[in-house]
């Protein structure tokens, strides 16, 4: 294990993608996961999704800024994490809150964390996002290609939806040739659909009930700078994010023509200063 992580952190670098790498100490591998989804750790989620999200395939969590999909991410990652996996965040905005991810459970020692470059404002260097997201893709073909991971989560929630069409469709096939018949389940994150593979499934969120749910954090999403929830800024008194979320929960997958929906609560974690 001490070797493939060497040999993946080499990887990193001789390709220069390792600026802002951030790895904990990964422990060895233990015996071999008979289970063929990775569940999110919401009960009334996993129902919905069969168990959870399927091994070897592409799914993605999909939803607009407040919808929960942060929240939904960082469980889905503590949950791994619980059952002893390893699990990776490719992180292509550098937009993981640490509070929260800690408040949530998830344990640092099973995480690999490659974080993506951050330009707020691009002005006329429009084609920064598309490096950053060059980089990222090229982050998580490499990590994928290493195996030992449980779960593999790819955050671009916060990337214009035209930089990520830009992509050409091969990259989304090349990376489920990759993970194919693995154990290893890989979650796209956005503010629309992605992409997903013949046996995933796509899971969209949408936050209803009501509005006195939410805390101070006024329903943002956790590590966007302009969030007042967000503990490192400084206008933020006591770093408080969600209370408890109602999500409007849609599941679609490729070979099902009917779709699921189902509305589910979700507790969060306060993330405090």
């Amino acid at each position: 294990m001490l070797l493939a992580r060497a040999d993946l952190e080499s990887l990193l670098r001789a390709r220069k993608l390792d600026g802002t790498l951030t790895t904990m100490a990964l422990p060895p591998p233990g015996s071999p996961d008979e289970y063929t989804v990775a569940a999110t750790g919401v009960t009334a989620l996993d129902a919905r999704l069969g168990g959870g999200f399927p091994r070897g395939q592409l799914s993605e969590i999909v939803g607009a800024r407040s919808s929960g999909r942060a929240s939904v991410l960082l469980r889905t990652l503590a949950a791994a994490t619980a059952r002893h996996e390893l699990v990776a965040l490719i992180d292509v905005l550098d937009m993981l809150d640490v509070a929260s991810a800690e408040a949530t459970g998830i344990d640092f020692g099973r995480l690999l964390w490659i974080r993506g470059s951050v330009l707020p404002q691009p002005g006329l260097c429009r084609d920064m996002n598309q490096r950053a997201l060059d980089q990222a893709i090229k982050a998580l073909m490499l990590v994928l290609q290493a195996g030992n991971f449980g779960l593999v989560a790819f955050d671009a929630a916060e990337v214009p939806s035209p930089t990520i069409e830009r992509l050409p469709f091969t990259t989304w096939l090349r990376l489920q040739r990759i993970i194919e018949g693995t154990q290893t389940a890989c979650v796209l994150v956005g503010h629309t659909s992605i992409a997903r593979s013949s046996s995933g499934l796509t899971m969209k969120l949408k936050r209803v009930g009501n509005p006195g749910q939410v805390a101070e954090g006024k329903g943002l999403r956790p590590g966007n700078p302009g969030n007042p929830g967000n503990p490192g800024n400084p206008g933020n008194k006591d770093g408080r994010l969600f209370k408890g979320l109602a999500l409007e929960v849609q599941v679609i997958r490729a070979r099902v023509r009917t779709e699921e929906h189902a509305t589910v609560a979700l507790t969060t974690h306060a993330a405090n200063s």
